[in-house]
């Protein structure tokens, strides 16, 4: 499997510029970090964090303009000095496609540069056949495709697929998403990027969602299970870990089967819930106590003020598990993630960004 680098985020916070034409692509993956990495930024702070000279930057910027990749937002006056205008992702110089296989579910996004979802599909996992055809898959993706203009189509960076990993997976289960990465690179003609679903929706959190104006945290996915990863530097730690715990939405699945509750909305997308009542609450106090324990642990090692939980479960449900961190730990500042519907598989869309357009 081609596997996407676990830790392509904020490389060009400390790579220098090199000012050679030899090296312009190089230069030219190293202004658009910045700015995946950046709501937008100026030539001026181009310069000075890479130590490229203005001249050069100057080039750059309208190469990249000239290619469709970047825009000029609009003049910011009120300064000493003539406007200064501020560069821009254009969100339709590239698209990426995300397939996020989960517990049950797979769900497929396709995604603009500035990562707001223009297409989202989501549908039961088939069976793990190893060699089949995984039909499906690939028609979901053409769907998606399809939704470009024609000539929009040559923008489309890759396809990245977030897969779990767990103990029990086997090499049937490897040998499935192999020939699924075989079958959508030769039927479709699209370079796949394979990453971890976590550590996938934990580079999403970094470069489109909250994550991004953060340098040091504790991230944590909550799905069937509760997932973490330690950021540090915008670097993801523990890329591929397959720890986990049990205190996910499948334990409170479980707990809502046991009183005869009907449990179908905990794996909707459409982010609606049972209410919130005490078995609920008594799930996210044992959810919480889980996170402190993790937190305890890490901060041994290293400080951090910021948590960000993500999760396709509802806003609500999240913001009320944050607000109750806080409330049990006030030297956190814990954030609610804003990626959906899917955050797996806006992660896994990013990783042909990173691949192709980011410093290495």
């Amino acid at each position: 499997m081609r596997f996407a680098p676990p830790n392509p985020l904020r490389i060009a916070d400390r790579a220098t510029g090199l000012n050679s034409v030899s090296v312009r692509s190089y230069n030219e993956r190293l202004v658009l970090s910045l700015l995946l990495q950046n709501k937008s930024t100026t030539r001026l702070e181009i310069g000075e964090r890479t130590g490229l000279s203005a001249q050069t930057v100057s080039v750059l910027v309208r190469s990249l303009e000239h290619e469709g990749l970047v825009a000029l937002g609009a003049a910011l006056k009120g300064r000493v000095g003539p406007p200064t205008v501020p560069i821009e992702l254009n969100p339709e110089g590239a698209y990426s496609v995300g397939l996020s296989v989960g517990a049950r579910q797979t769900d497929v996004v396709l995604i603009d540069f500035v990562g707001a979802v223009r297409f989202h599909k989501t549908f039961a996992n088939p069976a793990i056949t190893p060699g089949s055809n995984h039909t499906q898959f690939l028609e979901t993706i053409r769907k998606a495709v399809a939704l470009l203009p024609e000539k929009e189509r040559l923008r489309l960076a890759g396809v990245g697929m977030a897969l779990p990993h767990s103990a029990s997976d086997g090499q049937d289960e490897e040998a499935y998403f192999i020939a699924l990465q075989q079958e959508i690179e030769e039927q479709l003609g699209i370079a796949v990027f394979v990453q971890n679903d976590v550590t996938a929706a934990a580079s999403g959190e970094s470069m489109f969602g909250v994550g991004k104006s953060l340098t040091d945290y504790m991230f944590f996915y909550l799905g069937a299970k509760l997932h973490g990863r330690l950021i540090l530097n915008h670097q993801i730690h523990n890329g591929n870990s397959p720890v986990s715990f049990d205190v996910g939405i499948a334990a409170l699945e479980r707990e809502l089967a046991r009183d005869g509750r009907s449990v179908d909305a905990l794996w909707d997308r459409s982010g609606t819930w049972p209410d919130r009542d005490e078995i609920i609450q008594m799930w996210e106090a044992r959810l919480v106590d889980e996170m402190l324990r993790s937190l305890a642990g890490v901060s041994q090692f290293v400080e951090f003020e910021s948590v960000v939980l993500s999760s396709y479960a509802p806003y609500s449900v999240c913001e009320d598990i944050c607000l109750n961190l806080e409330a049990a730990c006030p030297s956190i500042k814990a954030i609610a993630s804003n990626l959906k519907p899917s955050p797996k598989a806006v992660g896994a869309a990013s990783l042909p960004f990173s691949s192709r357009f980011m410093v290495k």
